[in-house]
């Protein structure tokens, strides 16, 4: 066993050059101790076996007998016959049995890897995910206490606003007409950006002419202080519901990252405090050359294509004669004749046997059978070649997708903070435009989640692409 476990690992052949060591760690773990992988593994080594099964020589024959009487002979009396055959298979025969073993053999080995590299991205796939739901209950809790200041502050707003209403009716009536405007022209903003330039704009002059609503002090102060108060904590509501419903999905994403791994699923999984961008040096063409080359599947229709050749060889052989070769030796004891002993000599007989092929349809049967199973080898390679070409490409396309959008929300949150930063000034200033704070920062938000999704995506696809390639490409 502990033979067969140095050449399960050796056969594994994994490098793990990727930047995160615990990813490594828990690849290796999964090679070692997945159950399915363990099964076609064991498969392959079953198949090895049978090589040397079909590559030996039939067992040789030995016929017995002996003679309740003697049989008389003039040379003596017979006592028993001894006969022993060893029979010869065709030249070539037995060599063209181990390759075509040999070749199923590799094909099992081929699935092997296949499996091996889908269980590896299974087990990245899943570790992303898991990196992915971290970073988004890490910004959604981030944003909760944002969100938290900001009622706090709504808060003292009012409380200031409650406290000074007898005074400065003039400028919270002015404050009013501004919030009414903003909120207007934020409806046609890009990214939050021309919101605040509008509302730091109009900020320096105040129209003269206000409405009805402005020009009471309590519906200016408190009532406007409140609602904003309001409004914050039902964003607050929101965020603590998505926050709870985030914390839910962690346990089963670990768990069936655990079960991949074949490991208690409460077992704590290590993720990575934050992913690089990761880039494929390969040429397209070059990797798309190297899947349809080097993926297991198609690795193993090469070699059964090459199994049912030999099998054809095979068949071939299986019509010729074969020859046998062998000793008939019979025991003689002396017979008395007239008071003369006579005889007593014991007779060895070198024979040679050959069997006669006659019945051709069998073996014409044979070759054809393995010329049609090849003819479906082959057209099942081009298949899957076309298969893996379409995932190629879409794997690609979504790759650059991926791409374009990491680097769009980056620029989208850069934007976003600028935009929540001006607004934020102006209302600490003279507390308007609140509700465009709070869209802002549900922008912001829905970036910053958007480029960790976009990130996780990039590193999936490629993953994928390993998984086609069955090799790294970083």
């Amino acid at each position: 066993m502990k033979k067969i476990a140095i050449i399960f690992l050796l056969l594994l052949g994994v490098q793990f050059t990727s930047f995160s060591q615990s990813l490594d760690e828990y690849l290796k773990i999964a090679a070692e101790n997945n159950p399915e992988l363990k099964a076609y593994f064991n498969e392959y080594l079953a198949a090895l076996e049978k090589v040397p099964q079909v590559g030996s020589l039939p067992d040789p024959e030995l016929d017995m007998g002996f003679f309740l009487r003697p049989m008389e002979f003039t040379m003596g009396n017979q006592r028993g016959q001894l006969q022993l055959m060893q029979m010869f298979p065709w030249f070539g025969t037995l060599s063209a049995r181990k390759d075509e073993a040999s070749k199923m053999a590799l094909a099992r080995y081929e699935v092997f890897q296949n499996a091996k590299y889908s269980l590896f991205y299974q087990v990245k796939n899943t570790w992303y995910q898991l990196y992915r739901l971290e970073e988004e209950i890490r910004i959604t809790e981030e944003n909760l206490g944002i969100l938290k200041q900001y009622e706090r502050l709504a808060l003292i707003r009012f409380q200031s606003a409650g406290s000074g209403s007898g005074t400065g009716s003039t400028g919270m009536q002015g404050t009013s007409n501004m919030s009414s405007g903003t909120s207007t022209s934020s409806a046609t903003s890009m990214g939050g950006m021309s919101s605040g330039m509008n509302s730091g704009t109009t900020g320096k002059s105040s129209p003269k002419g206000g409405s009805s609503m402005g020009s009471s002090p309590s519906m200016s102060g408190g009532g406007s202080g409140m609602s904003d108060v309001l409004r914050v904590r039902i964003e607050i509501k929101e965020l603590e519901n998505t926050s709870a419903l985030l914390q839910d999905t962690r346990l089963p994403l670990k768990a069936e990252f655990n079960q991949l791994l074949n490991r208690n699923v409460n077992e704590e999984v290590a993720i990575a405090d934050s992913l690089s961008l990761s880039v494929i040096i390969w040429e397209r063409q070059a990797l798309l050359d190297s899947i349809t080359h080097n993926n297991p599947m198609v690795k193993m229709l090469n070699a059964e294509e090459e199994a049912y050749e030999a099998q054809k060889r095979m068949a071939k052989l299986e019509g010729r004669p074969m020859l046998g070769a062998g000793v008939n030796y019979m025991p003689f004891s002396p017979r008395t004749e007239n008071g003369v002993s006579m005889g007593g000599d014991d007779m060895v007989m070198p024979m040679v046997r050959l069997t006669i092929p006659i019945y051709r349809k069998k073996y014409n049967a044979m070759q054809k059978e393995a010329e049609l199973r090849q003819t479906a080898v082959k057209e099942r390679r081009e298949n899957t070649v076309n298969q893996l070409t379409t995932r190629w490409s879409t794997a690609l396309r979504d790759l650059d997708d991926a791409n374009r959008r990491t680097k769009l929300y980056r620029e989208q949150t850069d934007l976003a903070r600028q935009t929540l930063n001006l607004l934020m000034a102006s209302y600490a200033t003279d507390g308007r435009d609140f509700e465009e704070v709070l869209r802002v920062q549900q922008q912001l938000l829905d970036f910053q989640l958007k480029l960790i999704t976009s990130i996780v995506d990039q590193h999936i696809t490629i993953s994928m692409l390993e998984n086609l390639a069955a090799t790294e490409l970083n």
